[in-house]
């Protein structure tokens, strides 16, 4: 009688080569762990915020902007679906009002109290509104890549997603004066963050929602930083069933996620928060009024909140958190 006790258990009809890896593919499971990073913001700040502006209107799909279908996302209407060959006017006009409208209304609200902002901005849609350029650069707001185009690069060809990442560049240096540092593809591909390591001249991208502090790669040869965007404390939400219904909610919401990373940040733990802006979503007065409120308990907290780009923010973590082979920073 065979004694098979010690053997491995087979497993043939569910066994997979990733199977008990923490790393693999370009995930990693397990990130800082329990031992994340110490970090010390400017001012002895217990959380690093960013406010970002999604500048997109412009660069959405549209048969005028060569492309085949209707745009369907992130707009009041809720569940759209993309009109193949045809132009969607009721569409068309949402995303022109986050250019025309909201844009400055929340350019207004940000300048008035000194706010510094990151706007992920589309190529595509900078070129159709050098006014709007103008008033970022003005502001002294950092102005990150978005892409060339507002599109989901799943299945764009890499040739494709090559060019459009170079053109963005050059459309930031021709209105600008200067590249862009950060990049946001936003609906990526696999291939994404290889082009962007390649492309040589961004600082940082942030094509992840996997911490609630930035982190290295080191998977295309040297070390790549990612400062994590967010899909939770975004205006998005008002665009999609179960989220916010009105600028109440999403005050309430960035209020607890703030305060609550206050507390942690009080017991040693610091991080970063985000909070992504719409032209077209959070730009309406209704909501514009939530947010208003939110910047105001923000400045109420004084120095506890470091306010900054994420420009600033990757500045800090190169300075302070460049990766070594004894550090945690390193993980990946």
């Amino acid at each position: 009688m065979n004694d098979n006790h010690n053997e491995e258990p087979s497993y043939p009809l569910s066994s997979h080569p990733n199977d008990g890896k923490s790393i693999y593919g370009g995930r990693d499971a397990v990130g800082y762990g329990s031992n994340p990073p110490n970090v010390n913001w400017p001012h002895n700040a217990k959380v690093a915020l960013n406010f970002v502006i999604n500048y997109e209107e412009g660069g959405e799909n549209c048969l005028l902007h060569g492309d085949s279908e209707s745009e369907k996302l992130l707009s009041e209407i809720i569940n759209a679906v993309a009109i193949p060959n045809q132009r969607s006017v009721n569409m068309e006009t949402l995303y022109d009002y986050g250019s025309r409208a909201g844009f400055w209304r929340l350019h207004r609200l940000m300048t008035s109290r000194g706010i510094p902002c990151t706007v992920y901005a589309v190529g595509m849609a900078l070129e159709r509104n050098l006014e709007a350029c103008m008033a970022m650069k003005e502001a002294g707001w950092e102005i990150a890549s978005h892409g060339y185009r507002w599109w989901d690069y799943q299945n764009v060809p890499e040739d494709v997603e090559r060019e459009h990442i170079r053109r963005s560049v050059d459309i930031h240096e021709k209105i600008f004066g200067k590249r862009p540092v950060g990049m946001y593809q936003g609906k990526p591909n696999v291939n994404t963050r290889k082009l962007i390591v390649e492309e040589g001249g961004f600082l940082y991208d942030s094509d992840s929602y996997a911490d609630d502090l930035p982190y290295w790669t080191t998977e295309y040869g040297r070390p790549h930083l990612i400062i994590p965007y967010t899909l939770s404390e975004n205006d998005m939400r008002f665009a999609v069933p179960n989220g916010f219904s009105h600028g109440g909610d999403f005050f309430k919401h960035l209020k607890d996620t703030l305060d609550y990373l206050i507390e942690e940040g009080r017991e040693g733990s610091k991080k970063m928060m985000t909070v992504g802006l719409h032209c077209r979503l959070v730009g309406r007065p209704g909501r514009a009024a939530g947010l208003k409120h939110f910047l105001d308990h923000v400045q109420s907290l004084g120095d506890e909140v470091f306010v900054c780009t994420r420009e600033q923010i990757a500045n800090h973590w190169y300075t302070h958190h460049y990766p070594t082979e004894e550090s945690n920073d390193s993980k990946c």
